[in-house]
């Protein structure tokens, strides 16, 4: 059986408490050495155009996602299943999940039929830009960067609200069996920096993304932990988008 996912698990355990155009380039992935956040990571140092925060017509953050054109948001399948597109809308392109970037509602909603991944669909095109899904995730030891609002603490009983401001930590590929129950040829195992860092409850469906030539590329969607329902002890698991590309394509144009 599966871990649970970055998601379901703090809708128990918090109560559902989570009530700039231009490509984004890539920073060197060096330590940021704050105040720890994701879970050990820091204040997002650049606006990232593509960034989404899924929610509810109330405002409620309840997911991430990447921007992968103008009107089509990807990110992960239980995020958004069993939700309808009215009770959906997405924030991009801003830091601040309450405020700034621009706001659009949701007009479809589209599951993959056997792997974590969804593809929201706006009902109107946003001038933010979408970030580039890569040709490949990469090999064990690339160095990656995810980013999201999800919990900022390990613990499965929870830490209070989601963060306002948004979260990046740097990390890296590791070997699939860092991960227990992962699906080798569509998911990728990305490592718990330090031991102690990583993405947690609230993280899911964000973008995992790689820096090639100095412009971000996105390679993953957060799905679940790696081993266990404690953010951060353990790798985590992200669904990986280039292998899905002709899945995405075929459902939302060429990408």
């Amino acid at each position: 059986m599966r871990a649970r996912s970055l998601f379901t698990a703090v809708a128990v355990a918090l109560g559902m408490a989570f009530a700039s155009t231009g490509a984004a380039s890539a920073q060197p992935m060096t330590p940021d050495g704050v105040t720890p956040m994701i879970v050990g990571g820091g204040n997002a140092t650049q606006v990232y155009s593509f960034m989404v925060s899924l929610q509810s017509t109330s405002g409620g953050h309840f997911c991430g996602g990447s921007l992968i054109k103008a009107n089509w948001v990807v990110t992960a399948k239980h995020c958004v299943q069993g939700r309808t597109p009215a009770s959906t809308r997405a924030r991009i392109g801003t830091t601040n999940r309450t405020s700034g970037g621009t706001l659009a509602t949701a007009s479809r909603i589209v599951l993959n039929p056997s792997e974590d991944l969804a593809l929201v669909q706006l009902s109107t095109s946003v001038t933010q830009a979408p970030v580039a899904i890569s040709s490949s995730s990469g090999a064990t030891g690339t160095a990656t960067r995810i980013i999201g609002w999800g919990q900022t603490c390990p613990s499965s009983s929870g830490c209070g609200a989601a963060p306002v401001t948004l979260q990046q930590l740097d990390t890296s590929i590791v070997a699939d069996s860092r991960c227990s129950g992962i699906r080798g040829s569509t998911e990728i195992c990305t490592n718990n920096t330090d031991g102690n860092k990583g993405a947690c409850y609230g993280d899911s469906g964000g973008p995992q993304i790689k820096s090639v030539g100095g412009t971000w590329q996105l390679i993953g969607a957060t799905s679940r932990s790696g081993g266990g329902s404690t953010c951060a002890t353990a790798p985590s698991i992200y669904v990986d988008v280039p292998s899905l590309r002709s899945w995405i394509s075929a459902n939302a144009g060429t990408v």
